[in-house]
Parts: C-alpha cells; sequence; structure tokens
C-alpha cells in the first residue's frame, strides 16, 4: 500500500473511532474495556519483547508483584514479567499488567527499592491515571489521528523515535492502546498522589518505607541534569523527598502493622 493510502486509511480510522464519542464528552468506552485493550497490548509486547532469563531478579520482581499487589486491595487480573531492555524503567498498565526493564534493577540495589518502584506505579493503575489519561486520548482528535495513524503506518510517517515504532509494530488495537500508554506523561499532582500512595503499598507489603527516599536520591543521580520543576510534569527530586518524609510517619505506622517484615529485603546483585 502506497503511504498516502495508508494515511487515508488512518484518517478514515480515526473518523470511525471518534464516532463513537458521546456528545457528553465521555469518550463512550468503559474501565472493562479499557481493560482488555491493555491485556491484548501486554499478550503482544510481551511476545515481540526479550524477556530475561535471570532467575535471580525474576523471582524478585514476581514476589515483589505479588505483596505490592495485594497490598493495593484492588482485585486486577495482576501480572508481571522482567524485560531484558537496558532502559531504567517499569509500568503498570491499567488493570494490573506491570513490566520492569532490567535496565533499572542496578540501579534500585535493594529489593524494597523494587517495591517503592512498583508500589509507584501500582498506584497509578489503582488511582485509574492510566485508564483517565487513555479515555481522554481517545477523545481527542490529534492523539488518536496520532496513534490510529502510528498503528496503520507501522511507523513511516507518524513514527519518528524508536520507541514509537517499536510499539507502532505491534499493529491495530495494541499499538494504539501501548503508544497512549507507555508515552504518557503524567501529571505532577498524579506523580505525588502515586508516590504517597505507593509509598503505603510497600509498607504494607512489609518492605521499609525509608528506601523509598534512598531509591529516589539514587534515581536522581542517575538522571543527570534535569529541568526545572515548572518545565516538568514530575516534581523535582527535592519536592519528591520532601513529600515522602512529611508522609513517613503514616507510612511507618502501616510497615509496624504489617505481619510480615522484609526490611530492605535481599540485594540487587
Amino acid at each position: 500500500m502506497k503511504p498516502i493510502a495508508k494515511l487515508l486509511l488512518s484518517l478514515s480510522l480515526f473518523l470511525f473511532s471518534s464516532s463513537c464519542i458521546t456528545n457528553s464528552g465521555d469518550p463512550g468506552i468503559s474501565e472493562a474495556e479499557i481493560n482488555q485493550e491493555a491485556e491484548k497490548a501486554y499478550a503482544d509486547i510481551k511476545a515481540k519483547s526479550k524477556l530475561s532469563n535471570n532467575t535471580e531478579w525474576n523471582a524478585m520482581v514476581q514476589r515483589v508483584a505479588k505483596r505490592i499487589a495485594k497490598a493495593s486491595g484492588e482485585n486486577f487480573n495482576w501480572e508481571a514479567v522482567l524485560i531484558e531492555s537496558p532502559e531504567p524503567n517499569a509500568w503498570c498498565m491499567p488493570g494490573g499488567k506491570m513490566a520492569v526493564y532490567t535496565g533499572i534493577m542496578p540501579i534500585l540495589k535493594t529489593e524494597a527499592a523494587l517495591a517503592a518502584v512498583l508500589g509507584h506505579e501500582v498506584a497509578h493503575a489503582t488511582l485509574r491515571h492510566g485508564l483517565k489519561g487513555y479515555a481522554r486520548a481517545k477523545q481527542e482528535s490529534y492523539t488518536g489521528l496520532l496513534i490510529l495513524g502510528a498503528a496503520v503506518v507501522g511507523g513511516e510517517l507518524l513514527c519518528k523515535d524508536q520507541r514509537c515504532k517499536q510499539w507502532a509494530s505491534l499493529g491495530g488495537a495494541a499499538a494504539g492502546f501501548a503508544l497512549t500508554f507507555l508515552n504518557r506523561k503524567f501529571s505532577r499532582a498524579d506523580e505525588s498522589a502515586a508516590d504517597k500512595d505507593g509509598q503505603i503499598f510497600m509498607a504494607r507489603a512489609g518492605y521499609d518505607p525509608s528506601e523509598s527516599i534512598k531509591l529516589w536520591e539514587r534515581m536522581g543521580a542517575n538522571g543527570g541534569q534535569k529541568p526545572p520543576e515548572f518545565l516538568s510534569t514530575h516534581p523535582s527530586d527535592e519536592t519528591r523527598r520532601n513529600h515522602l518524609t512529611e508522609w513517613m510517619p503514616q507510612a511507618q505506622q502501616e510497615y509496624q502493622k504489617s505481619t510480615t517484615k522484609y526490611g530492605l529485603g535481599a540485594t540487587i546483585k
């Protein structure tokens, strides 16, 4: 198919998608439907990614993910995988589908730090941040054109960076979901809310919540020069540390109530 024909097909798909939006501004898609889209995208990502064969790290990711999921109190269809990638990243899709990239593991240094990261990502899911963002994206014409066009064109016209091309290669609805979710940017308020709930989740799961502060210090040291806070969707490292310190008494109370305490857990080698 010629590029112009592909673009026209993208436009027609976008117009069809837009017709599903109600006049009230509601994108007309339920949480259950979004979770189903997430599951399909997750299955495709697993199939097309290189999964890590590091048995020690895999076991750690599985046990920490299970404990954090339970601590969240949410009845999602939870699942976690460890993906072989140098990118220092982790995420949790709407509905509880998690991934950790091997590139983040050496930075974490402790099992409790992994619990802090997964607590933060799970909190985004339990607070429905990703779900709301995806629903909004389906409602906005430009974003709808971008994700559908990228899915159909396969990265030739509308995808420029490598990650965009990678997720666009999934094809169809899976590409649309992955491109929208994995390239998302949460607001500073959302990030702070996820920090707070994530700290509680890790404490309930039996991990020392004070490690959350040390984690973000290590992440900040690893991330290089940052833009000023008012130019970023993320809180500054200093703001993040201040908030986590402010919330620490409540997290410590949850930690003291946990039936099993793992402290910092295993060291990541």
